[in-house]
């Protein structure tokens, strides 16, 4: 097993991206605390249409320990309890992975203000918030490892100014809290995914993920899994000497642009 019995927090936990870390996780060995606004998954009308049971419970069906703590990471004082409940139950933090993150369709002039607010503030001020008050326990970890959940869309734009621009920022603080935590043997990495298969897709029509599929090499859209898969390197022995970088996963569809 590659993360035997090491602590990790992910947060969107409960569904999507997030459970599909989690479960990959915990298939290695890890101890998963499952920080979401919500415990039961989402359900999608496109994707993840049967999904119904807690990812903890399913974490635990895996042999692994598992724990959820709601947390909205956009607010300083959830986070703080999100990881210091986690060090009391089971005594430290060796990996984080900030996946959480919403997103509300529309260009500069349908979007308001607040929704802006909003997104980034989840997207952006709560991978920072995160990112800031994990590193004093990573840095007590032998296996001190940060995962930021980007996306295709930092590379370029079309899913909005909110969250593109957001996107963008996580690999750029990626980059920046690399160079800082390094000295502590703490490496910080980012994922970059295309269209993955879950419910928070249901903003978009049939025509569209057509287009997706239609624009995706691989011939398949992305499954959680294959995120999750990718998590596990950054968070392994294997990815030791790998840090301030992003790793598309998409399925070669960036390749074409």
């Amino acid at each position: 097993m590659l993360l035997k019995d090491r602590i990790s927090i992910v947060t969107g936990g409960s569904s999507g991206i997030g459970r599909g870390i989690a479960l990959e996780f915990a298939r290695e060995g890890a101890n998963v605390v499952i920080a979401d606004r919500r415990e039961s998954p989402l359900q999608g009308k496109y994707h993840e249409k049967d999904t119904s049971t807690p990812t903890v419970q399913e974490i635990e069906k895996l042999g692994a320990q598992g724990t959820f703590i709601q947390s909205d990471v956009s607010d300083e004082s959830q986070v703080t309890e999100l990881v210091q409940q986690t060090v009391d139950h089971f005594g430290g933090v060796d990996i984080f992975v900030n996946n959480a993150g919403i997103h509300i369709p529309g260009g500069s002039q349908d979007i308001s203000i607040a929704e802006w607010d909003k997104v980034v503030g989840v997207n952006l001020r709560g991978v920072f918030l995160t990112t800031k008050l994990t590193i004093p326990h990573l840095k007590k970890s032998k296996y001190g490892r940060i995962i930021q959940i980007a996306s295709v869309h930092a590379y370029r734009g079309g899913a909005g100014p909110a969250y593109a621009s957001a996107k963008a920022a996580v690999i750029n603080m990626a980059k920046d809290t690399a160079l800082e935590v390094g000295k502590f043997g703490i490496t910080v990495n980012a994922i970059s995914p295309g269209y993955i298969e879950t419910a928070i897709q249901d903003y978009l029509t049939l025509e569209q993920i057509e287009s997706s599929l239609e624009k995706t090499p691989m011939q398949r859209l992305g499954l959680p899994k294959d995120i999750g898969r990718a998590a596990v390197f950054f968070a392994s022995d294997d990815a030791e000497w790998i840090t301030g970088t992003s790793l598309l996963v998409d399925g070669g569809a960036s390749a074409k642009t």
